[in-house]
């Protein structure tokens, strides 16, 4: 087995189509053909279903692509040690979701740059709840989450501070008027969401079903600045965290409800394997995001 082959399973794992996979790895397609043709002979299994408009990885796939992803991971590991020795240097994957991305992050990956140039940082916005996969794999090296705690046992955390999350609407919306609203005052609204498996949006749906509270209507969104933008034309209650929204509360061109039911507040947590070794570029990235983010905690 070559470690040529395995490179190209996982990038056509990742692309799932050949042209792409032979683009990203600078060569033809019929030399990606015939590597993965020869892997499978190798492994006695057929990691890709040919389907007539596309690929599709087979249960044997899915089981090799974890393995595969550890071994170039090793490797790469390995190379920058030779290299570089303990300082900090190669690929560093970082998920997290979009509004953690965008407004919590980059002071901290701009410092982490400052320090440790030689780190390749790849980030990947994710929304879904499961990580120990993600992080089992390979695919993250560490994610961020919003949530009340970490539960799953495969994993270490450590928390970094707190996220308020609001409840907000562009002026004239007729709760805004109210000196309070409660659980029992979303009923027959339209509430602009994060998709299913936001914690943040899991929690609020929890706390309106405990109450057996009925929305209007929902709007899913995948994006937090699509929801930010269709509050603020006035087509529902959006469900943000406050750091996505403070420049607009400050403009007023959307408003906090003043919300009393529940507390919607969320820990920030960053999330590693506990199977893996630190390496140097994570001790460093963990070390970073402990001290840039920890002041907007609780």
């Amino acid at each position: 087995m070559e470690m040529r082959q395995i490179q190209m399973f996982v990038a056509l794992a990742e692309e799932l189509n050949f042209t792409r996979t032979a683009a990203r790895l600078n060569t033809v397609q019929s030399n990606v053909t015939s590597h993965i043709q020869h892997l499978e002979e190798e492994l006695g299994a057929r990691l890709f279903d040919r389907l007539p408009r596309r690929l599709a990885l087979t249960g044997a796939g899915e089981r090799f692509l974890p393995h595969a992803r550890r071994v170039l991971a090793a490797v790469d590991e390995a190379r920058q040690t030779v290299r570089f020795g303990d300082e900090p240097a190669g690929p560093l994957r970082i998920g997290a979701p979009e509004s953690i991305l965008t407004y919590r992050l980059p002071i901290a990956l701009r410092r982490f740059r400052q320090r440790y140039p030689h780190v390749d940082l790849i980030l990947r916005p994710f929304v879904s709840a499961p990580l120990t996969p993600p992080l089992q794999e390979g695919e993250f090296d560490f994610a961020i989450r919003i949530a009340d705690s970490v539960a799953e046992k495969a994993l270490r955390s450590r928390k970094l501070g707190a996220e308020r999350i609001l409840l907000v609407a562009a002026p004239g919306h007729p709760l805004l008027e109210r000196k309070a609203v409660r659980p029992a005052d979303i009923a027959g609204q339209l509430l602009l969401l994060t998709e299913p498996g936001c914690a943040y949006r899991a929690k609020f749906d929890r706390i309106l079903g405990a109450q057996g509270v009925k929305p209007q209507g929902v709007g899913e969104f995948a994006s937090v600045e699509a929801i930010k933008q269709c509050a603020k034309l006035g087509m529902g209650i959006a469900l943000l965290p406050e750091i996505v929204v403070a420049g607009e509360l400050a403009r007023q061109s959307l408003q906090a409800l003043p919300w009393r039911g529940p507390d919607l507040c969320m820990g920030v947590h960053v999330v590693w394997h506990n199977g893996r070794s630190i390496t140097p570029s994570m001790r460093g990235f963990l070390e970073t995001v402990t001290a840039v983010m920890r002041p907007h905690g609780d």
